[in-house]
């Protein structure tokens, strides 16, 4: 049995085995798996056929799947997208960040779906990078990146599309990221400045998605006048 074969076994019980979504977003009024939901039946069912799955976070974040039987290997690569907010502990940061890119890399390769409006949209491939440079003068990427003192600047979003994932729903999860850490309405309306070109083209691309993440913006920003 090939390491194609075996993945395809566990997707299959996977499904049947009952898990549920615990995860419920309060902005969107949507439910999504967190890794406790599927992970331990993953492993389950992986260890049964022989595969053994390994997380590396480099450039990109990759989910390798090896058989153990024969050493052939499944790799799954997805881009690291950072919302860059003041709010929380460098450390703090690094490990959500890390637990949304294990959770995104373990969707994708057992074939879990989340929110319905996203099970209903049409998944489009492609290859195309955006790349919006940094404020002069350039510095290093880090991981979590120190707090900024232009409020414009802190809420910036850096998104590299890929063939593995919808570069739409990328988008939309960072910015329901930043959405979470805003202290005020101005931070809202900063955030939707900051980013008004990729959101332009998000609407242009993914008209469903950007009444979505308007929706979002406008209830976001209600939330601070009550």
């Amino acid at each position: 049995m090939t390491v194609f074969r075996k993945l395809q076994a566990v997707r299959h019980e996977l499904v049947n085995s009952g898990i549920k979504k615990t995860g419920h977003n309060a902005f969107g009024g949507w439910n999504y798996y967190e890794l406790g939901d599927f992970i331990p039946t993953a492993h389950k069912l992986f260890d049964a056929v022989g595969l053994c799955g390994v997380v590396r976070f480099g450039d990109n974040a990759t989910l390798t799947i090896y058989d153990t039987d024969d050493g052939s290997s499944v790799v799954f690569t997805t881009p690291i997208v950072y919302a860059e907010a003041a709010k929380g502990q460098p450390i703090q940061l690094l490990g959500s960040t890390h637990t949304y890119i294990r959770r995104y890399l373990w969707l994708l390769a057992l074939e879990l779906v989340e929110a319905d409006s996203v099970d209903a949209e049409k998944q489009v491939e492609k290859k195309e990078t955006i790349k919006i440079d940094p404020p002069k003068p350039k510095q290093k990427p880090l991981p979590i990146p120190p707090p900024f003192k232009n409020d414009m600047v802190q809420w910036e979003i850096k998104v590299t599309e890929s063939t593995e994932a919808n570069w739409g729903d990328i988008v939309m999860d960072a910015a329901k990221v930043c959405l979470e850490l805003t202290k005020s309405a101005e931070d809202v309306q900063n955030i939707f400045k900051t980013n008004r070109t990729l959101f332009d083209k998000l609407k242009v691309e993914h008209p469903e998605q950007y009444d979505e993440l308007l929706d979002l913006f406008k209830k976001e920003k209600l939330s601070f006048k009550e």
